[in-house]
């Protein structure tokens, strides 16, 4: 098949150098790794990978049992622990 078309993408450029070291580590190259995932998400008809939406605030199991309104005490309160176990550390 003929490479006629030009595809132009922005993205971070550090995960752009470690994509490139990890295609080149695996014997293709970026471009290459595109090409690949573009073919086999046509022949599969969908992305050929699980795409899930982010958690916001509680994660796994136990998201759904999580009180929104807690959230920001339990933050605080992390932060409060860090600071001070920082601060015993530190005398």
């Amino acid at each position: 098949m003929a490479k006629e078309a030009v595809v132009h993408i922005r993205m971070d450029a550090e995960l752009k150098r470690e994509a490139e070291e990890l295609f080149r580590s695996m014997g293709t190259s970026f471009s290459e790794a595109v090409r690949m995932m573009a073919q086999r998400s046509v022949d599969l008809g969908a992305l050929p990978f699980s795409v899930k939406k982010k958690q916001k605030s509680a994660f796994g199991i136990a998201s759904k049992y999580a009180n929104p309104n807690l959230i920001p005490l339990e933050e605080e309160a992390w932060g409060n622990a860090v600071a001070e176990k920082y601060r015993k550390d530190l005398t």
